[in-house]
């Protein structure tokens, strides 16, 4: 019976990407970056939630997974695309677009898409990131980001994880944990929106220019980061 569940959910997840796939294919890189940028305006605007100043402030990278998947009916799982940015010497990187997939066992009913940002907290972190895969959890320690305006004196977040993470669903936001979830370099994205193979190295340490397109989702990113930096 398990088998047949996780057989389901399997062929859903990739139907649900599929269907993705059908859309013009030169506008959903391009969606993504303005739809990330979105998430962030959204969730760093509301008055009594958000992430904290002290968190958003000591980030190297950010990241970013507009509407990822979950779904489950005892098996869980999560599917999504998203696109990061780390700090350099001249600013916010150029974007690294990957994909975050991932399963876990446990009684979930229902399936909601869910917005999720990821920190990289330190350069432990951040090294694990410029391989273009990792697992959560397993190559990077990871934990549920706090909370808030301010951090209220938590320091737990500075010494334990080098990945914080945070989803928003139904216009709840709070901290959670990913663990067992696998970042990739999504690379048919990546092809999409610089016309040619980006390695994470060459965009993330601003090897390269950011583009244009990529304005919306680094001018917003660079706005609540000089916010938090106050």
């Amino acid at each position: 019976m398990k088998k047949f569940l996780l057989l389901t959910l399997v062929v859903s997840l990739c139907s649900f990407s599929l269907a993705a796939d059908d859309q013009p294919k030169e506008s959903k890189a391009a969606d993504r970056v303005q739809a990330a940028a979105d998430v962030l305006n959204e969730i760093q605007g509301a008055p009594d939630a958000g992430i904290p100043q002290e968190v958003l402030g000591s980030a190297e990278c950010v990241a970013v997974v507009p509407s990822m998947l979950k779904g489950g009916f005892i098996v869980g799982g999560k599917y999504g695309r998203g696109l990061a940015s780390c700090r350099t010497p001249k600013g916010w990187s150029a974007p690294a677009f990957f994909t975050v997939t991932g399963g876990s066992f446990g009684f979930q009913i229902g399936g909601q898409a869910v917005d999720l940002v990821m920190l990289i907290m330190n350069k432990d972190g951040m090294k694990h990131l410029l391989t273009s895969e990792f697992a959560l959890g397993a190559d990077a320690s990871v934990a549920a980001g706090p909370v808030g305006r301010h951090a209220e004196g938590n320091t737990d977040w500075k010494m334990r994880a080098e990945v914080l993470t945070y989803s928003r669903a139904r216009g709840l936001f709070a901290g959670i944990t990913l663990n067992g979830a696998v970042i990739k370099q999504d690379k048919d994205s990546t092809r999409e929106f610089y016309g040619r193979m980006v390695p994470f190295k060459t965009s993330l340490t601003g090897e390269i220019e950011p583009s244009p397109a990529a304005n919306s989702f680094l001018t917003t990113l660079a706005k609540w980061a000089q916010e938090a930096a106050k």
